[in-house]
């Protein structure tokens, strides 16, 4: 049995909205990130880097105060308002290609305790102290854990016939994407999505692991003080079958020694190795991998005779590392090692071929993504997936709506 719980929403007046959300702040270049802060006084990036100039010179503890501070200011400013009823929302983001929709809600720290919401993931513990700190430092948070859901036909139902209502927002944004939010807020529709979630067994963590667990590391280490809203984290919950998955292709700045020929012989121990020469060839399905080594692409499939039962061991990501990083390449730690970098696949793989191609990096891998039937085994069996395994989207914007602590 899944909960879900409405909240009090911080969130932009509607005439300023598309001025103060943005994308995540790591997906802006030094040069994005100067130009926005330079130009829109609006931005939430400006919460979110306060003092962006001086940011690498500050200790931690100060730039989050920093930030706690600014916030308070776009508040006094009345730049956001905050809801007077505790409420869920109903978002859409369409991008060019596709079109997203899910509920925003607060979702239970003891589902989550109680492996009712599920993991896939392992996170890094100096990564969970330091967002934790974070927001128990400005006492808020405005990135929600993408979570999914089975596909459910009354929920979907429901979606279309909302989707008819006046919505409270409706913007683009510069990345050319549409966002529409709308409140559900009458007491009815409220305890009629709470009883549908009630009858939903499991919800599956798809992208926010290291902010969960932040979540339940804070609650933790505050419960007794009563504080209601440390008992629930902001979610996006999403239908399964709507959220997309991309791979993480990697690449590796030297063959760890190995001469190029050296290098194809090992691999072909557990590999099938076909050139491709300039084509820009892709994994069609599973146990296939793309690789991009000295002007060259070549297609390398997975000898099945080598293949074992296991779930993990089955996984392309795992089968890559077990296979050819760690033992040919020599990189014991996925998330640490500064030999290794991870393109997000939604990027095209000529991506890769320029890095080689410079000459900073010598091989790069494409993989086959997962799908979301994969994740839940894993999750389902307590299996945690290699880092940078899954690039899933929607991605949500920042400072649309915020979850006070």
């Amino acid at each position: 049995m899944s909960k879900i719980i409405p909240f009090k929403a911080v969130r932009p007046t509607p005439d300023k909205v598309a001025l103060v959300t943005c994308r995540n702040y790591d997906d802006y270049s030094p040069a994005e990130l100067a130009s926005w802060l330079d130009f829109n006084p609006y931005s939430f990036l400006h919460v979110i880097n306060p003092a962006y100039v001086h940011s690498q010179k500050i200790t931690l503890d100060k730039r989050f105060k920093g930030v706690a501070h600014k916030y308070q200011d776009f508040k006094n400013d009345g730049v956001f308002l905050e809801d007077e009823k505790a409420t869920f929302f109903l978002y859409e983001i369409q991008t060019k290609n596709q079109s997203f929709i899910g509920i925003v809600a607060g979702t239970s720290i003891e589902d989550y305790k109680n492996n009712v919401i599920k993991k896939h993931e392992d996170t890094l513990q100096y990564r969970v102290e330091l967002f934790k700190d974070y927001l128990h430092q400005t006492g808020f948070n405005t990135e929600p854990v993408l979570i999914t859901y089975p596909d459910n036909q009354e929920i979907n139902l429901w979606i279309s016939e909302k989707k008819k209502e006046q919505p409270i927002y409706h913007f683009s944004t510069t990345n050319k994407e549409k966002h529409t939010l709308w409140k559900i807020e009458t007491d009815v529709e409220i305890a009629w999505l709470e009883n549908q979630f009630e009858k939903i067994p499991e919800l599956y963590i798809a992208d926010g692991h290291h902010r969960s667990a932040s979540a339940e590391l804070l609650y933790d280490q505050n419960n007794a003080l009563g504080n209601e809203n440390l008992n629930n984290f902001m979610s996006f919950l999403i239908a399964e079958s709507n959220v997309k998955i991309y791979e993480f292709n990697r690449i590796i700045r030297d063959l760890n020694g190995n001469s190029k020929d050296i290098f194809l012989e090992k691999l072909s121990d557990n590999f099938i190795i076909k050139s491709k020469e300039q084509e820009l060839w892709k994994p069609q399905s599973k146990f296939e991998f793309g690789m991009y080594l000295d002007g060259a692409f070549y297609a390398l499939f997975y000898k099945l005779e080598n293949n074992t039962n296991s779930l993990l061991e089955n996984l392309d990501a795992q089968i890559l590392y077990d296979k050819v990083l760690q033992p040919i390449l020599g990189i014991e730690d996925l998330r640490n090692d500064e030999r290794i970098e991870y393109i997000p696949g939604k990027q095209s793989i000529l991506t890769i071929k320029e890095l080689v191609d410079e000459g900073e990096f010598e091989v790069g891998f494409m993989l086959f993504p997962s799908d979301i039937s994969e994740i839940k085994a894993l999750a389902d069996n307590n299996l945690i997936m290699p880092p940078k395994s899954t690039y899933i989207e929607p991605k949500f914007r920042s400072g649309l709506m915020v979850y006070e602590l």
